[in-house]
């Protein structure tokens, strides 16, 4: 997080709070002035978070920040580019045990480094940024870095990490910066910061959206736990886009169940199935779902058919075994399965393959239609 007045103790510490509760693990305020140092040493006794300086120009934030208690920095080599001003924080956060983020970014490099890659930005350009204020940290005995590499374009910044993830091995930030609004921010941001994870390559992230920064926490969370990196704290609402098999308005009631179980704040994946032919099988996986058919829903746990209700009662049934996998575990609910659930289910299965057939978007028929044009 990049907070802009940081002097408003108040302010920031509410949204600070807000961030920890989305699931932040570490705030960054920008120190741009002399009033935001003397608010970080407000606001980081009180912080339930640990606080990282955001340094922009002036070297003289760093050591304020650093005496204001804070818990990290970041430092954009483009920006302090006197060696001294570098070596003189690094010094002073090597006695205090405070680590530094190179903050390297595509929009801010040093002008030797453009003009040397051919007035563009490019993956070496920003490496070698990197490389150089690594170097001046070495003359002073500072290795508690961990660095990044963004840039807007997406392509860029996976290129950059990887060149870097070649070049050293410190830990590595990832992040496309400035993505902008969702929800093509958080396309791009995804498409950077993901296909790096499922490299190997990258150990903490941060979405840079044009947004509530509650929003790129949560993103952030959803994206680990999606690929399996982070334990999942909440709500994971799986659904079928529909087809000529669903019986309901998958749209309607995934919408629904997401709005009744979000509250719930129950770590559970969850399923919205259009039809009762598929629906469980495709979804076995998933805690708890509901299936569609025939005027009714079909609720299984793992895969297997607990109980079957009205289709009224769909969504109200969701947040009812939702609480007993909750409180009891997905034992508990297979436990208390209805005794003729499982055959009633597969009754409206039969059923349905017998109306509608294999054929549920009636392709052959429609073929058929064409042929008989000619």
């Amino acid at each position: 997080m990049t907070t802009t007045k940081t002097a408003d103790v108040e302010g920031t510490l509410q949204q600070i709070y807000a961030l920890a509760a989305a699931g932040c693990d570490i705030v960054r305020c920008t120190c741009n002035e002399q009033e935001a140092a003397e608010g970080l040493a407000a606001i980081v006794p009180r912080s339930p978070l640990p606080i990282v300086a955001d340094i922009h120009h002036q070297y003289r934030r760093a050591l304020e920040a650093m005496e204001a208690g804070v818990h990290g920095l970041r430092l954009n080599p483009g920006n302090i580019r006197r060696p001294e001003h570098i070596k003189a924080v690094a010094s002073e956060a090597r006695d205090r045990g405070i680590p530094i983020r190179i903050g390297v970014n595509g929009g801010s490099l040093d002008p030797e480094l453009y003009e040397k890659y051919g007035g563009r930005v490019t993956a070496e350009a920003m490496v070698e940024s990197a490389v150089r204020e690594l170097e001046l940290f070495a003359e002073v005995d500072f290795d508690d870095v961990k660095i990044s590499v963004k840039a807007s374009n997406v392509a860029l910044m996976i290129d950059a990490y990887r060149l870097m993830a070649d070049t050293v091995d410190f830990p590595l930030h990832l992040g496309v910066t400035e993505a902008g609004p969702p929800p093509a921010g958080l396309v791009k941001a995804t498409a950077g910061i993901a296909t790096l994870l499922a490299e190997g390559i990258g150990d903490t992230i941060r979405y840079s959206l044009t947004a509530d920064p509650v929003e790129e926490v949560r993103a952030g969370r959803w994206l680990l736990e999606s690929l399996g990196l982070r334990e999942r704290r909440g709500l994971d609402l799986i659904a079928c886009p529909s087809c000529g098999r669903a019986e309901v308005d998958v749209i309607e009631v995934s919408r629904a169940a997401q709005e009744a179980l979000d509250g719930l704040e129950i770590p559970i994946q969850v399923a919205v199935m259009g039809c009762v032919v598929n629906g469980p099988g495709e979804a076995r996986e998933a805690d708890l779902g509901i299936a569609a058919g025939r005027k009714r829903g079909h609720l299984f746990v793992k895969g297997e058919v607990v109980k079957v209700v009205p289709e009224s009662e769909m969504v109200d049934a969701l947040v009812e075994w939702a609480q007993i996998i909750d409180e009891g575990g997905v034992e508990e609910a297979l436990r208390r399965r209805d005794e003729g659930a499982a055959a009633e289910a597969e009754a409206d299965r039969v059923a349905l393959l017998d109306e509608k057939g294999d054929d549920a978007n009636h392709v052959a028929e429609r073929i058929q239609q064409i042929r008989s044009l000619d």
